[in-house]
């Protein structure tokens, strides 16, 4: 089973992965993940990533393609893998599809959550952290007993900085920039499930998992 998730920040991909990975026995591969396993393997393409990310520039795609090629061809890829993160740009769904092809592969599906932005925006902006244990709170859905107090340490509870409503609504139009023209290729190859990625946990795994096994 080889898959895409596609989300904006928030949306839950990778509360979706891991049920995944868990329910089919394959990796999440998520982007980050990626750069930094090949930089800390020390790679022709790690170093040469390592390079553009010591100095704050984004790494470009020809670096990245290459290390996400790399990492499919390992063993734990075999029987298949969840891409998180990646492809960002038709550019990159190109050279993913080649890469596929040259392998003897071909992708079983796309899924997408979509999202409504304020909503998002409300879901994020909640959450809180505790300084001291990292323990996640939020201020709607899980709520500490003593406001602005960790449950389990008593820690200070804070905002990070990219929950802030202005860091997200930002990032939320990152996103859909390089996403929208991702969500009509792959709607074009039709291999993509649109799903609603705000409703409860288990009825999005529901619907992954019912729109998986439909072929």
């Amino acid at each position: 089973m080889d898959l895409i998730l596609l989300g904006p920040p928030g949306a839950g991909k990778g509360t979706q992965a891991k049920m995944l990975t868990e329910h089919f026995g394959i990796p999440q591969v998520a982007t980050g993940d990626i750069l930094r396993g090949a930089v800390q393997a020390g790679s022709a393409l790690g170093l040469k990533a390592k390079g553009f990310m010591d100095a704050g520039l984004l790494v470009p795609d020809e670096v990245v393609i290459g290390i996400v090629r790399e990492r499919l061809l390992q063993e734990d890829c075999r029987a298949g893998f969840i891409l998180d993160g990646f492809p960002r740009t038709v550019a990159q769904a190109d050279a993913l599809q080649s890469n596929l092809a040259e392998l003897g592969r071909r992708l079983d599906r796309v899924v997408s959550l979509t999202v409504d932005a304020d909503a998002l925006v409300e879901r994020l902006t909640g959450r809180r952290t505790c300084r001291s244990c990292g323990r996640g709170f939020h201020l709607t859905f899980d709520p500490p007993m003593v406001a602005g107090r960790c449950d389990a340490c008593g820690g200070e509870l804070y905002q990070r900085d990219d929950d802030r409503e202005e860091t997200i609504r930002k990032r939320l139009t990152v996103y859909a920039q390089q996403t929208a023209p991702l969500i009509d290729y792959y709607r074009s190859a039709k291999l993509l499930v649109e799903l609603d990625g705000m409703q409860a946990i288990p009825v999005v795994q529901e619907q992954v998992l019912s729109a998986l096994q439909a072929g």
